[in-house]
């Protein structure tokens, strides 16, 4: 039995093959007003391609979904200037952009409770500058993607504090209500929607997102830890047995002095995205569960 009550289902990602994953504020589900735009042929958009740094030379091309209906999509980076297309989550190949770089142009953009400054230069489905406000994300300036004459932003994943946060957002991603398990779909940000699928997206890693023996195995991601050394942010994962055992949560806080449960984050069959106390890998619970620390906070 793992953790209280009934055993939950686990994580049923397999090592290779996944099946293809920071995330806005909670998104505004509603129709935006209809604007103008020049009607474009769009096409989809496939992969995520990630960027580089040489000298002050700056290129990336990053993958990002898109939400509500009718961005304008402009021909330079200023709101006033003409446009060359529109954005509409709903449309076909229109759900994701690519862009290579952002813009801080001053200007504020709201709707609803999102707003940013910066316009994203896209190179796909259609060319041109669109508000950041126009992607799925919950941040004012598109992570990982380089700002023209400007510092490029941290990247997502290396602080504590921001995974924490991203694995709060799947709590009430789902219109209010926590994103649903699955092992075969993808949520509105790319990553699947079963435990090391979450896990990845709390960390920033490519979607759609590694999987649990990905998660203990590389070096490059996580390593081990002694147990009573868990920090904000950890993980506990049982990489063992087969698609219907292995199971990965994230490690908050303890709930007492003696250690003798914590509260973690975690995304389990049966009911989506969950935030309880658990018992996983402690003296008494499920002896399966290993300590892991993502090398990304540097400690």
């Amino acid at each position: 039995m793992h953790g209280h009550g009934t055993t939950p289902p686990r994580d049923r990602t397999t090592p290779a093959g996944d099946t293809a994953s920071a995330f806005r504020r909670p998104l505004l589900h509603r129709v935006l007003p209809a604007v103008a735009a020049a009607g474009l042929a769009v096409t989809g958009i496939t992969g995520v391609a990630h960027g580089a740094e040489t000298g002050t030379a700056r290129t990336a091309t990053a993958d990002f979904p898109t939400w509500g209906t009718r961005w304008v999509v402009h021909s330079e980076a200023v709101t006033g200037s003409p446009a060359v297309g529109m954005l509409n989550a709903s449309g076909a190949g229109q759900d994701r952009i690519t862009a290579d770089y952002q813009v801080d142009t001053g200007h504020r953009v709201c709707e609803g409770d999102a707003c940013s400054t910066y316009m994203a230069h896209l190179t796909g489905p259609v060319s041109g500058f669109v508000t950041v406000v126009a992607v799925a994300i919950p941040q004012d300036r598109l992570p990982g993607v380089p700002v023209q004459d400007g510092p490029p932003p941290e990247q997502p994943g290396h602080s504590r504090q921001e995974m924490l946060a991203r694995a709060a957002t799947w709590l009430t991603a789902d219109n209010g209500a926590q994103v649903p398990y699955s092992q075969a779909k993808v949520w509105k940000d790319g990553y699947r929607q079963d435990c090391s699928g979450y896990v990845s997206m709390t960390l920033g890693l490519p979607t759609p997102g590694t999987n649990t023996v990905g998660l203990a195995t590389d070096r490059g991601l996580t390593r081990s830890v002694p147990l009573g050394e868990l920090k904000g942010g950890d993980l506990l994962i049982d990489a063992n047995g087969d698609n219907n055992n292995r199971h990965v949560v994230i490690f908050e806080k303890w709930n007492d002095a003696a250690h003798t449960s914590y509260t973690a984050f975690e995304q389990r069959g049966g009911h989506g995205t969950d935030h309880r106390s658990l018992t996983y890998g402690l003296p008494g619970g499920d002896p399966e569960f290993k300590p892991y620390r993502p090398v990304a906070f540097g400690d």
